[in-house]
């Protein structure tokens, strides 16, 4: 690892920083969390809290019309407060990573109780929300408060070791330890929140990890990875694990014009969410009367109507999706975590993005 030397290091952060925000003022995007380019009005902290839990692991380009859906139903702290678990969950559906809606959830109940419903400023007590750590806590201090505090993700990390000529996994710990203490070197002393936007929007329009823009980068000349022409090598790429490849049968039975949905145990992937019954597939190929004693339901005309491949970051899913119906005049076990209904009730229920494509599916047969 190599860094800039001691002697140098004051003077490089302030030419860095004067040059960052010169050129985030010309060029920042107008993203709906942020005051409109040209507004005087300050940034508001439950926008910026909101957004930092959506662009955990997910770009932007993403997130912004999730945002603004999210915004209009819970449009205070308060709002989203008093929501139901099951109608967050309804709004956060298809931005994955399901846990973030819950934390986020539980972050505004405890802003309301224990923060009188104002979002705390210290990054000491932003932390002790749920879902928040040390990034998102950083980053809602200075963005939103302008508290002078560093932030490191991977747009930033990625900046960091290029400029610095890092060339060690920006993942590894002491490397890790390093780019957080650059973070904190080369912060201003004012207008801290732009800068370290200001970081993230370089790292996401122009360092970016392929083919980055090298001659639109206002910190070109700061930057040693450039000088030394290994601004593609570096970071260098992690070897990549191979992924799992889960097979699952999602059966979707009938009775009538109404299909039977469950929820999902309130841990695990998918945790608290509606689904058409899914079971870990077998080996030997799917019998009626197998399938209708694991999900609790006889069923009969049993068949196959296509298969579904969903891809997660750690993880694959193969779904063989099955349509049935109700054997004859079975009485069918009554239990809270099932409902039947018709598909065009399905928008009151939050289904994962899998479950959503399997009813469009059943729409179509």
């Amino acid at each position: 690892m190599t860094r800039p030397a001691n002697a140098a290091v004051v003077k490089q952060s302030g030419n860095i920083a004067h040059a960052l925000l010169s050129w985030y003022e010309r060029n920042r995007r107008d993203l709906p969390w942020r005051p409109p380019i040209g507004s005087k009005s300050g940034v508001d902290p439950y926008a910026s809290l909101v957004s930092e839990f959506m662009l955990q692991q997910t770009q932007v380009a993403t997130v912004t019309p999730y945002f603004l859906r999210f915004m209009k139903a819970f449009p205070t702290i308060a709002k989203l407060a008093a929501a139901p678990e099951q109608e967050v969950l309804r709004f956060w559906q298809g931005l994955g990573y399901y846990s973030r809606a819950r934390n986020l959830r539980a972050a505004a109940r405890m802003i309301s109780t224990e923060f009188e419903g104002r979002i705390p400023r210290s990054i000491q007590e932003l932390m002790s929300l749920p879902g928040v750590g040390r990034y998102t806590a950083g980053a809602v201090a200075s963005i939103a408060f302008d508290v002078r505090a560093p932030i490191l993700d991977g747009n930033v990390a990625r900046v960091l070791c290029r400029l610095d000529l890092i060339r060690s996994d920006p993942k590894a710990p002491k490397t890790r330890d390093l780019l957080w203490r650059r973070a904190e070197e080369i912060l201003p002393q004012k207008s801290v929140g732009d800068f370290n936007s200001a970081l993230m929007e370089l790292g996401a329009t122009v360092c970016t990890p392929r083919a980055p823009k090298c001659p639109a980068c206002p910190v070109r000349r700061f930057c040693r990875a450039t000088e030394a022409g290994l601004q593609d090598a570096i970071p260098q790429p992690r070897n990549s694990l191979p992924t799992p490849l889960l097979k699952r049968w999602t059966i979707c039975v009938s009775r009538g014009n109404r299909w039977l949905i469950e929820r999902r145990p309130d841990k695990g992937r998918w945790a608290g969410m509606w689904q058409f019954p899914t079971i870990e597939a077998e080996d030997a190929k799917p019998v009626a009367a197998i399938i209708g004693r694991q999900i609790g339901v006889p069923i009969q005309g049993l068949r196959e109507i296509g298969q579904l491949r969903h891809a997660l970051t750690h993880r694959r899913y193969i779904f063989n999706v099955f349509a049935a119906r109700v054997s004859g005049k079975s009485k069918i076990p009554s239990k809270p975590t099932r409902q039947w209904v018709k598909l065009n009730e399905l928008e009151q229920y939050p289904l994962s993005r899998p479950q959503t494509k399997i009813a469009e599916m059943i729409s179509r047969m």
